[in-house]
């Protein structure tokens, strides 16, 4: 088999990224849900067990990094140099980590605060509009210049002005756990430097894979002893490698035209990490996204792999592209789509628009829940035809 045509973009990450963000909604919203299958919902902190919607922030980090071998092999063919590209890496991940400051600190934010919480949401929605806009060229250098400072400006002022809650007391902003985009943006910081390192060297980006999925084996199998500030357990940034491993094989098959290899070998590779998941289970803290377990890592990592390869199938070879025409905005404007809830959300709690009770419980939430992920979708397609979506 071959593929018939080498696009600028890889369609299959692109449709992989639509349904994963897609998923991500929908999973972000059922959770208000009352009344659904404990299997869509996310399993509780302490227990050992996997629910649908543990495996959508997995495959997600999973996808950061099969975007990689691409991202940064296409700086590199253009001969930039590493400050250049360490340069954007560094700036990128920072963006993410920003958001996921101000987004984990809504979590605990305070009736007494001098704004009401939906508010604060809003306008710190607005800023990271206003500051990683991709503003088109009709837009002037100076007029985007004041839009970025007005940006950056009022999150300063919402920072000053945030009160939370902690205890029985009130506090100002505070890290503490780096929230979903934070966590990307630390996992994409690392993985991109080592891959930029080493070159996208396939070997290499094997071996690194292998050492921080050991890190996150010996941390929870308590065979290790050591606590590295961000990398922490080194989950995410195990998936994030593995998604670039994954990434840079395709890119090795695909260029030797050798895909009827690719098929066995990553089937080997999916369901390999799903029976080593199974088998480390009862001796690295079962399976468990809130603990990030071993068991956790490989089983969702495995399940992305086949996933992936079944896309490569449908979308690079026999061109099903158009079988995600609808969700295709959640693959190209990503960023843009994940943070439109955010602004659903405040916007129906200043106006006090509240769904029907039906809406709220049971199938209808889940149905609720499935269309206003693709409502949100099909608005991001609408601002990326007016030129308003993100670009970090």
């Amino acid at each position: 088999m071959s593929i018939p045509n080498k696009p600028s973009r890889q369609l299959s990450i692109d449709a992989f990224r639509a349904i994963t963000m897609l998923l991500m909604i929908f999973v972000n919203d059922v959770s208000g849900v009352s009344n659904i299958p404990k299997w869509i919902d996310h399993v509780s902190g302490r227990a050992d067990g996997l629910g649908f919607a543990d495996t959508v922030f997995p495959t997600f980090l999973f996808i950061v990094g099969l975007s990689m071998p691409i991202a940064i092999g296409n700086r590199l063919k253009k001969q930039e140099s590493f400050i250049r590209i360490e340069s954007h890496i560094i700036l990128r991940s920072l963006a993410l980590i920003v958001m996921g400051f101000f987004h984990v600190n809504l979590e605990s934010y305070s009736d007494q605060a001098v704004l009401p919480h939906a508010i604060w949401e809003l306008i710190i929605t607005i800023s990271f509009f206003l500051i990683w806009l991709d503003y088109p060229s009709t837009v002037s250098k100076s007029l985007q210049v004041v839009f970025k400072g007005s940006g950056i400006a009022l999150l300063i002022l919402m920072a000053v002005l945030y009160t939370g809650e902690h205890g029985s007391g009130i506090r100002g902003m505070r890290l503490s756990w780096g929230g979903i985009l934070g966590i990307i943006g630390w996992a994409y910081l690392i993985s991109a430097t080592l891959y930029l390192l080493i070159r996208g060297n396939l070997i290499l980006t094997g071996v690194l894979l292998l050492l921080f999925l050991g890190i996150n084996i010996g941390d929870h199998g308590r065979w290790l002893s050591i606590y590295i500030w961000p990398l922490g357990d080194a989950s995410s940034v195990t998936l994030v490698m593995g998604g670039a491993f994954i990434g840079a094989l395709y890119h090795h098959y695909r260029t030797a035209n050798k895909l009827n290899q690719l098929w066995i070998v990553f089937a080997l590779i999916g369901t390999g990490a799903i029976l080593a998941g199974l088998i480390l289970r009862p001796y690295t803290d079962g399976i468990s996204k809130i603990r990030s377990t071993p068991a956790w890592v490989l089983i969702c990592g495995g399940l992305a792999v086949i996933i992936f390869e079944l896309l490569i199938y449908l979308v690079d070879i026999k061109g099903k592209v158009k079988w995600f025409k609808w969700i295709k905005p959640a693959g190209t404007s990503t960023l843009t789509c994940y943070l439109m809830p955010y602004l659903l959300y405040s916007l129906m709690s200043l106006s006090h628009l509240w769904y029907p009770h039906w809406f709220n419980t049971g199938i209808g939430g889940i149905l609720r829940s499935f269309v206003v992920a693709f409502v949100l979708i099909m608005v991001v397609g609408w601002m990326e035809k007016k030129h308003l979506r993100l670009k970090i």
